[in-house]
């Protein structure tokens, strides 16, 4: 059983991992295995060391996240991603408090296509993400804002789909986008300038409107590079390109920004 959630309010940014405690039930909605682990890897295992129910729901099985279509067809790399994902979701929580994973379409026996998702999905989808955020009833969720912080366009239709599942439910979680800083874009904008989708990718937030602003080290950096090790199919290029520190550098940080016109 989950330890109870904290109460809705918050207000102050979050800085440090045992601030984390204070998300009280924490739902990220994401587009693609691993889109969880890099931007909120960290936050997930601070908070199911804190005791909180934490939930990852993610869109899409990531079957064209590949440069090598003929090694990874996607039926194989579906099957190789669901079990990277289970892998990535336990390092992070080495003590088995459980971090819990859904993908999007279960209920129906329906995939979501990778690199195909629009805007609105329909009424089934929203209406299966409204009934998972119904049924966690999370004091926080954690999206995609509107940019897709990449421009990805999987990215930016999960931002609109988690909306749209919003005000369907009684409910009114604090909901916060993913961001990067103006520091983080000076010192690694350069290297992550391949995975720029759109003229609008990786825009620095303002450090006075980060609601989360956090720099992890130690055992809970080593918990997240472990958990991004997981997934070699969409990882392990990147880290040797780049060098172990350099990646570890550009991965310790993680923030996020409020919903425009929701409170924190």
């Amino acid at each position: 059983m989950s330890a109870p959630t904290t109460t809705r309010p918050v207000r102050t940014t979050v800085r440090t991992p045992g601030d984390v405690a204070a998300l009280g039930r924490v739902l990220g909605v994401w587009a693609h295995p691993d889109d969880e682990l890099y931007l909120s890897g960290g936050v997930l295992a601070a908070a199911v060391a804190a005791g909180r129910r934490v939930v990852v729901v993610t869109a899409t099985r990531g079957e064209h996240g590949t440069d090598d279509p003929a090694r990874w067809p996607p039926a194989r790399l579906v099957a190789e991603r669901s079990r990277e994902i289970r892998a990535s979701l336990a390092a992070l929580d080495p003590a088995r408090r459980r971090i819990e994973h859904r993908f999007l379409g279960d209920a129906s026996g329906r995939c979501h296509l990778d690199g195909a998702l629009v805007a609105d999905p329909g009424a089934e989808a929203v209406d299966e993400l409204a009934a998972i955020v119904a049924e966690v009833a999370p004091d926080t969720v954690l999206t995609f804002g509107p940019d897709g912080i990449t421009g990805h366009r999987d990215h930016r239709a999960v931002s609109a789909w988690t909306d749209r599942a919003l005000r369907r439910v009684p409910a009114t979680p604090r909901v916060l986008h993913a961001a990067v800083t103006e520091a983080w874009v000076r010192r690694f904008g350069e290297f992550v300038e391949p995975m720029d989708d759109a003229d609008d990718a990786f825009a620095p937030c303002p450090d006075a409107e980060l609601a989360v602003d956090l720099e992890f080290d130690g055992e809970l950096l080593d918990r997240k590079v472990a958990a991004l090790r997981a997934p070699a199919t969409q990882t392990a290029g990147l880290e040797a390109v780049v060098g172990a520190d350099l990646y570890r550098a550009s991965i310790a940080g993680e923030y996020f920004r409020p919903a425009p016109g929701r409170s924190w």
